[in-house]
């Protein structure tokens, strides 16, 4: 069961979305916020798993509350020792209009697992969410495509690189950033390193760490910025 938070400024849209979501035997709604605020408010106390953020397309304040959200929650050092796990922050789904596919790298790099247009028909909105969910990203191929002819056009180094370099993964964990780079879900990179899905969210899980990334999106982004993958031209 995966749990959404809707964040719309639209009411009778949220009522729209909620009626679709309720609808799917495996999403339960758990909130809905009209604006930026309110949404890094309901998620930091609801604990959602995905935030279903469509609202106009992000904007300068869109993109701050995209980060906020993603941004992993720091334990106190004298919590219990069952608390002191890292506490994994909501992944967010942005739908957003048609005309702002510009948009969607400002997002994805905010820390956002995913970007969709608002065209999508529900199969694929619902589909989404629970790819989301599921630790995946979801990007259009389209928007895919922008995104790479972005990093390419890119003059001044990703400020990730100054902290860390290839060399800091291991063998294992740099398959596995090469396959997520290449678009694979975690069930194709198991089943390709013949490794368990566990195995691959744990090597995920690591690789972020690493290069203090928040969405499998990001992981993608310094692949490229870094020189792991070169796409074709």
């Amino acid at each position: 069961m995966a749990s959404v938070l809707i964040v719309n400024d639209q009411s009778l849209q949220r009522l729209g979305l909620r009626m679709l979501l309720t609808t799917e035997p495996d999403l339960t709604v758990v909130g809905e916020a009209a604006g930026g605020a309110e949404a890094v408010r309901l998620s930091a106390a609801l604990r959602p798993d995905v935030v279903l953020l469509a609202t106009p397309p992000p904007d300068t304040a869109g993109i701050e509350t995209i980060r906020r959200i993603t941004r992993p929650v720091r334990l106190l050092p004298d919590a219990p020792d069952s608390a002191r796990a890292v506490r994994l922050p909501p992944r967010v789904l942005v739908l957003a209009p048609t005309s702002h596919e510009g948009q969607a790298c400002a997002a994805l790099r905010a820390g956002a697992g995913g970007f969709l247009l608002d065209n999508a028909d529900p199969d694929q909105l619902t589909a989404a969410i629970r790819i989301v969910a599921a630790g995946d990203a979801v990007i259009t191929p389209g928007l895919t495509r922008a995104l790479i002819d972005a990093v390419r056009q890119q003059r001044t180094p990703h400020p990730l690189e100054q902290h860390i370099g290839p060399d800091t993964f291991t063998g294992r964990e740099r398959d596995v950033l090469l396959a997520v780079a290449s678009g694979w879900s975690n069930a194709e990179i198991a089943a390709r390193l013949s490794i368990a899905p566990t195995t691959v969210k744990s090597h995920v899980s690591h690789i972020l760490a690493k290069i203090q990334a928040h969405s499998r999106v990001q992981a993608v982004t310094y692949a490229y910025e870094s020189g792991l993958v070169r796409p074709a031209a």
